[in-house]
């Protein structure tokens, strides 16, 4: 099962969403792997890994094989990433199949329960590369209007993407950062509830101090506080994607 956490729009806790989502699904004893597909590196840093060492640019430039690569944090495998990413996107720009080289980098991967990929904030040949090697897109979102316009890209490009790749499927929007408290959240969410007909997770990861403080000790929310708000939420939100996967599955199961 691969899944890309992506939304074009940055800040929007796309690395938090696959770091606390991974390690809530290793703490719960599924084999996890996850990729730093971001040439910022923000998942290799914070997870406490070293962005100037090897990374998945080694292995689109053949210098060294993913397996070489991984690396083990918290139960999960992670291919980590660094600045180098940025000249991949260059190099395989005019190749062939341009957009299944990360798909044929995982291909040798099938080991693991769930491969999430942590994708860059911009619609980039790198993020199609990471919709083309998925089953499923999670879409980590704040609940504020410039958000939704956001949304509205990101699923344009789904769309796009299913012309070449049918397979993908939204597997739902996670609401992120949320207030709970405030009026805005429950305006977003029924002003996405009523136009669109994707699935809005019923988990809501809500903010907490903890959750910005947990990658400066290099350690998900799950690991640094595992009884904080953030890391209960994430470990519920665990269980539905569990949940929602197995559904979807059966469902294609019973279509074919």
């Amino acid at each position: 099962m691969i899944i890309s956490i992506v939304n074009h729009k940055g800040g929007t806790g796309k690395t938090t969403t696959t770091i606390n989502l991974g390690s809530a699904l290793a703490e719960a004893g599924h084999r996890v792997l996850l990729v730093d597909f971001d040439a910022q590196g923000s998942l290799t840093y914070s997870l406490g890994m070293d962005d100037q060492g090897p990374t998945i640019a080694d292995a689109f430039h053949g210098d060294a094989t993913v397996h070489q690569l991984i690396t083990e944090r918290e139960g999960m495998h992670v291919l980590p990433s660094g600045a180098a990413l940025a000249d991949v996107e260059l190099a395989i720009a005019k190749a062939d199949e341009r957009f299944n080289h990360l798909s044929n980098l995982l291909h040798a991967l099938s080991d693991y329960d769930f491969v999430l990929i942590d994708c860059p904030p911009s619609l980039s040949l790198l993020t199609l590369n990471a919709l083309a090697a998925s089953d499923y897109i999670i879409v980590p979102m704040q609940m504020d209007v410039l958000a939704l316009r956001g949304l509205d890209s990101m699923l344009e490009t789904v769309r796009k993407v299913n012309a070449i790749h049918p397979r993908l499927a939204v597997l739902g929007i996670v609401p992120v950062m949320v207030d709970t408290r405030k009026n805005m959240y429950q305006e977003i969410l029924q002003h996405i509830q009523s136009n669109y007909t994707e699935r809005v997770f019923e988990q809501v990861i809500r903010t907490s101090v903890k959750a910005a403080e947990a990658p400066s000790f290099g350690k998900s929310v799950v690991a640094y506080a595992p009884q904080s708000t953030t890391a209960n939420d994430y470990r519920a939100f665990a269980k539905e994607v569990v949940r929602v996967t197995k559904v979807h599955q059966q469902q294609l199961t019973t279509s074919d």
